[in-house]
């Protein structure tokens, strides 16, 4: 079974950095596209910045030049690095990975930026 498995959530204080790593396994990760999403209290969930197989990158106006989306194929991870972190930002964050009709979903990590 596909399993995701995201890490380095947690209470960081506005203006700080999280680095999130999404652990994949029992999947063949350079067929997949890569994504991180979020879905703040209330809200719907929404996209935060995605990587293709090939390396092309996209972000949400909103995180532009704050956050980092970057994947080690060796390793089976994608990650989000997170600069310059605002209140807003607090959400549950997602990892995504797709390949034509698979599309799974790893568990949320919790992101709180409080002060």
């Amino acid at each position: 079974q596909v399993q995701l498995v995201e890490s380095g959530g947690g209470l960081v204080q506005p203006g700080g950095s999280l680095r999130l790593s999404c652990a994949t396994s029992r999947v063949i990760f350079t067929f997949y596209n890569t994504g991180w999403y979020r879905q703040a209290p209330g809200k719907q969930r929404e996209l935060v910045a995605t990587i293709t197989r090939g390396g092309s990158a996209n972000y949400a106006d909103s995180v532009k030049g704050r956050f980092i989306i970057s994947r080690d194929n060796t390793k089976n991870t994608v990650y989000l690095q997170m600069n310059s972190l605002k209140v807003e930002d607090t959400a549950v964050y997602y990892c995504n990975i797709e390949f034509g009709k698979a599309d799974y979903w790893g568990q949320g990590t919790q992101v709180t930026v409080s002060s």
